[in-house]
């Protein structure tokens, strides 16, 4: 997808899929309050629901988290479409066949309120990732699964096996889903027909591969009884090599899009993610890192439209979501760092209004060093430290003089907003203060499930009172009602 060229202020921001879409309303309004170009970042490196079995057969980038913003950015007069793209088949496999097979021969119901030349181009890439899914199938040892798919992703894929392009096919996504290209663009945070999996290291030696045993651990959709995540440690008095459960281990006897002696972990589909119930760690998270498919750590390089629209940017956001899986895998691209330093004036991170599995007992000064080791080491990586700063050299920053600290925080990080709520992580205004970090709370509301949301409003408020309007209102104005600063 192009990225925005008019001559309007530019705002970059970096988010995953799920919690940053609730701010989706929050920065249309910006475009036109502020005057702005928007560009969503996003990071392909899901591997759990529709896009696991989407991976497993056709390997290819993790999907999910992109179509989950191209699906909201669609405008509700093309409600027909928003309704195809963001509907999901049965949980049962027969039944989630058979539904499929409707939107192949045009007799789904979800085609109804959809003019027919797009409909038929839908059913035409459709068609063609079924042609890819027959060609694959190799019964009864391997065959496509697809229960409680998502056509969203089904057509992205389809259209990136037509094309050969993931950024194509982003743009047939797009321009069917009448997605305003003009003011808004959706770029992926790497560019590839590869699928890119992460690892996490705890601080007790533990390493969990794959983002969804990270974030969101469910066992494989072939043995749902089996409860918990697969993890591994290397830790030095390990004794043994990393041992899996037996249904991970019978995936390397199937012929799918998985290279031969790649991980067992990262073979099977996790089509039963569930994010209603996450056990904690056993230990915090000490770094994050890209792995090729045998599990050896690699550094891919960023999507170049991704770092110019960085570079370019007035602004750029760190939106919600999951701090080492959402925002942490754009972050340590080689050379994003180099991009945020001297680029945007304004670089905001918007803190979680609550903790989760991946940051339990953190505070506010926590999630900034993450969000700045994780820059300084992409950095670092670009100016030949092939691994990045070493641990010590970060845990050295911290305890260096406020003027030294804030020297390196600043580069990254300007503005910090954040609700004040029991659940939500807690704010040290000095400390953060005394690192060149303005702080500015907002309202918020509590969400069905007791967590506090952003006020839309009130967020809002904040945004323009950061970036300063071009609506006619001063900078620096604001509503006690909504917003609150510190």
């Amino acid at each position: 997808m192009p990225i925005p060229t008019a001559s309007f202020r530019k705002i970059v921001i970096l988010s995953g899929g799920t919690a940053a879409n609730s701010l989706v309303d929050v920065f249309n309004d910006l475009i036109e309050r502020n005057n702005c170009t928007l560009s969503y970042i996003i990071p392909i490196s899901d591997n759990g629901g529709s896009s696991s079995e989407l991976i497993r057969v056709f390997g290819g980038p993790g999907i999910g988290d992109i179509r989950s913003r191209l699906v909201r950015l669609i405008p509700p007069s093309n409600a027909g479409i928003l309704s195809l793209f963001n509907h999901r088949l049965p949980s049962s496999p027969q039944a989630a066949s058979a539904e499929f097979l409707t939107l192949l021969d045009l007799t789904s119901r979800l085609y109804r309120p959809i003019p027919s030349p797009q409909a038929l181009l839908i059913r035409s890439i459709l068609s063609h990732l079924h042609l890819e899914i027959l060609k694959r199938t190799r019964s009864p040892s391997s065959t496509f699964n697809f229960q409680s798919a998502s056509i969203g992703n089904l057509f992205l894929t389809g259209a990136r096996l037509f094309s050969g392009s993931f950024e194509s096919a982003i743009y047939l996504f797009a321009i069917i889903g009448g997605v305003d290209e003009s003011r808004t663009a959706v770029l992926p945070a790497i560019v590839s027909n590869f699928t890119h999996h992460i690892s996490a290291g705890l601080e007790d030696g533990t390493v969990i591969t794959g983002q969804n045993a990270i974030s969101h651990p469910s066992a494989p959709t072939a043995l749902p009884e089996s409860p918990t995540a697969v993890v591994h440690s290397t830790t030095a008095d390990e004794p043994h090599p990393p041992s899996y459960p037996p249904d991970v281990s019978n995936y390397q006897s199937i012929e799918d899009a998985t290279l031969p002696g790649s991980l067992p972990t990262l073979r099977p589909s996790f089509l039963t993610a569930s994010k209603s119930h996450e056990p904690p760690l056993p230990s915090p998270i000490h770094r994050i890192w890209y792995i090729n498919p045998y599990g050896q750590e690699m550094h891919p390089s960023p999507n170049p439209n991704a770092v110019s629209a960085i570079r370019g940017s007035d602004a750029i956001i760190y939106s919600i979501g999951s701090l080492y899986t959402s925002l942490a895998p754009i972050l340590i691209l080689n050379g994003v760092g180099e991009a945020v330093e001297p680029g945007p004036r304004f670089k905001v991170l918007i803190l979680n209004g609550s903790l989760d599995r991946e940051t339990g007992g953190y505070n506010a000064a926590d999630f900034v060093k993450a969000v700045v080791e994780c820059l300084e080491g992409s950095s670092s990586r670009l100016r030949g430290n092939r691994s990045g700063p070493s641990i010590a050299d970060m845990g050295a920053l911290w305890e260096r003089g406020a003027t030294d600290v804030a020297a390196v925080v600043r580069k990254y990080i300007t503005h910090l907003i954040h609700v004040d709520h029991p659940t939500a992580p807690a704010v040290g205004r000095e400390v953060l203060a005394s690192w060149g970090v303005e702080c500015m709370r907002c309202y918020g509301r509590k969400g069905e499930d007791g967590k506090m949301r952003y006020d839309e409003k009130g967020l809002g408020q904040a945004l323009g009172v950061i970036l300063g309007r071009r609506d006619g209102k001063e900078k620096g104005e604001r509503s006690r009602r909504n917003t609150i600063t510190d």
